[in-house]
């Protein structure tokens, strides 16, 4: 068999553990010929295929990023796009497709399941909002390096008595803000599925302050939004799959804040931090796993199927279940961290 192999969306730590393990099984135990495309659902529609082989994947379990590159390009987004990447299937002999990515790169996956296109996903976000999985690998890493830099600002906000606003990934679910923000000891968290009230953020902060707490941090996801009528936010543009490019909300809490208690309140926005560096050992493991599994499923002939983590086994499931609906954070998690407010 011919296998073809794409990263697409944003990029995170564990894309190249996942390479590693679809190259390293696919030629060694099942000798399959494996083809990289470049950048995403581009590379199919432009044809930009590279050869992968032992050689390629060489010291990539450590590197973060990913070899292929990466785009969020939506084949479905022009006129030609579906045709022109199934006429680069059929070149170049591709018999199926394993796709990482989110819920934009999978959900087309499954979308060109109409149109013939045999496809195997690998689930990828930071996020860790894919549902039919228990987690996403780059997730672990983008916790672990938010928490390191909330215990950094910890020190500094108690010396200078500042409230530090710290803004972390998370668009629609605010799985990053909450774990990082639970295992760094924030004061508040903001996260998308609960609208907040800035007014009850100032109460809290200035609660702690009569208690002699001067110092405080404030962990916002990207997503985050204020309840009606409270404040404004600006909006940005779009991507081709239609999501507003977000980024910012922190500096309007943080004005606020400032605004409304006079304290002396500082932002730092980690951003593609996240998404950059060393996978965590068990980011790779993970990954690892998955990368064994897709082309295990490859093999078998699997079709519109993804791979996914259930309690504790790698599992197939169909893509349709990954990309219906997106997992978020359930209240009561929420309200566990709430304890440790203000």
């Amino acid at each position: 068999m011919r296998i073809g192999i794409l990263t697409g969306g944003g990029d995170c730590p564990g894309l190249n553990a996942v390479i590693r393990a679809v190259v390293r099984k696919g030629i060694t135990v099942y000798g399959h010929t494996i083809v990289g495309f470049r950048h995403g659902w581009r590379g199919v529609i432009e044809g930009e295929v590279v050869d992968l082989d032992r050689e390629t994947v060489r010291g990539l379990l450590p590197r973060g990023g990913t070899i292929l590159g990466s785009s969020r390009t939506n084949p479905f987004k022009s006129d030609d796009g579906v045709e022109r990447l199934q006429a680069t299937i059929e070149t170049e002999h591709v018999d199926a497709l394993i796709v990482i990515g989110g819920e934009d790169t999978l959900g087309a996956a499954h979308e060109l399941a109409e149109h013939g296109v045999r496809c195997v996903g690998v689930p990828k976000t930071i996020d860790n909002d894919l549902s039919a999985t228990e987690v996403t690998f780059g997730f672990e890493t983008a916790v672990q390096t938010a928490t390191d830099a909330i215990d950094r600002l910890q020190t500094t906000a108690e010396s200078h008595d500042r409230v530090m606003v710290v803004e972390v990934m998370g668009r629609h679910a605010g799985w990053i803000a909450l774990h990082s923000g639970i295992a760094g000891g924030a004061d508040v968290i903001l996260i998308p599925e609960r609208p907040f009230d800035i007014a009850q953020v100032c109460q809290r902060l200035q609660h702690r302050s009569r208690r002699g707490e001067n110092f405080s941090i404030v962990v916002v996801a990207e997503g985050a939004v204020p309840a009606e009528g409270t404040m404004t936010l600006q909006s940005g543009s779009v991507d081709e799959f239609g999501h507003v490019r977000l980024g910012g909300v922190a500096n309007r809490v943080t004005d606020e804040i400032k605004a409304r208690t006079g304290f002396d309140t500082r932002v730092t926005i980690l951003g593609h931090v996240l998404r950059g560096g060393t996978p965590t050992a068990f980011d790779r493991m993970l990954a690892t796993r998955f990368g064994i599994a897709a082309i295990d499923a490859a093999h078998d002939g699997a079709a519109d199927e993804m791979v996914a983590l259930q309690c504790g086994e790698i599992v197939r499931v169909p893509l349709a279940d990954a990309v219906g609906t997106l997992k978020t954070v359930a209240p009561e998690l929420y309200e566990l961290a709430e304890v440790f407010f203000g």
